[in-house]
């Protein structure tokens, strides 16, 4: 009897066991199957990471809570392109340090955000066409002797923020200079604004808007890297990327790309 309800009791389990691992591989392959374009579709919104802190391009006003910039307006329009309605879209707050996380982990659909197209990023994801030429430059205070990377020497202070290229790039170009990073670009503005550098460098399109913030900045001395931007997507998804691509040529192709970027960019 003892004998029977072992057995009783093990086929029980065997089968529980069985029924949760035939559902799993159910869950897992039906949800694979479906392509990036189908998910979002099915969601019935475009999920895109994007910056909250980058004047111009994606930056949210403390005030109205409103997300605005370059960025914000490509993203919509491919969200436009998606369900035919620019509002189907959910706008989700990344750093250049959490950016790649989030899309590896499925948490964003793609990353629309100053992201520099590099040969060690394609490792981790698929890139868009250049969708904006960008290149590193400085910000200063009015009146630093700062005025180009040449005047970056020993003891300067450089800030730059945590998961970008910029830091590694000015190393490169001025390794004698103190590089200190911050976690985000309101961060940096802010030590550079309370003296805790000298300088603050990154892309020029990124600076431009901070200079915009505060007439008693500039950019000066040009630029000393070519950043071109990408639409980030999952590894590997070429269906995707190639969509992305097409929305792109068409956007260009229309004027409504030009519009948009006179619209934010003002050099």
């Amino acid at each position: 009897m003892k004998k029977m309800k072992k057995w009783l009791f093990l086929g029980v389990v065997f089968t529980l066991i069985a029924a949760l691992m035939a559902g799993c591989g159910k869950s897992s392959s039906g949800d694979s199957s479906k392509s990036t374009l189908e998910k979002i579709k099915d969601r019935g919104k475009f999920v895109v990471g994007v910056k909250y802190d980058t004047y111009l391009f994606g930056y949210k006003d403390p005030k109205s809570g409103d997300v605005t910039g370059f960025d914000i307006d490509i993203a919509k329009a491919l969200a436009k392109k998606i369900f035919g309605d620019e509002n189907k879209i959910e706008l989700v707050e990344i750093t250049s340090k959490t950016r790649i996380p989030k899309l590896k982990n499925g948490d964003i659909d793609a990353i629309i955000a100053t992201m520099t197209i590099s040969e060690e990023r394609k490792k981790e994801v698929n890139f868009s066409d250049v969708y904006f030429d960008a290149g590193q430059s400085l910000l200063v205070k009015k009146g630093s002797p700062i005025k180009s990377v040449e005047d970056l020497k020993k003891g300067t202070k450089v800030l730059a923020v945590k998961g970008a290229t910029s830091g590694e790039n000015v190393k490169k170009v001025a390794p004698d200079t103190e590089l200190l990073e911050f976690e985000n670009y309101a961060e940096a503005f802010t030590a550079l604004k309370s003296g805790k550098g000298d300088a603050l460098t990154t892309d020029n399109s990124i600076l431009y808007g901070m200079a915009a913030q505060d007439s008693n900045y500039e950019v000066v001395g040009g630029t000393f890297t070519e950043e071109p931007y990408g639409i980030a997507v999952k590894k590997g998804d070429k269906e995707f990327t190639d969509y992305i691509n097409k929305f792109l040529k068409e956007l260009k192709d229309s004027g409504e790309y030009d519009k948009i970027k006179e619209k934010w960019i003002k050099e």
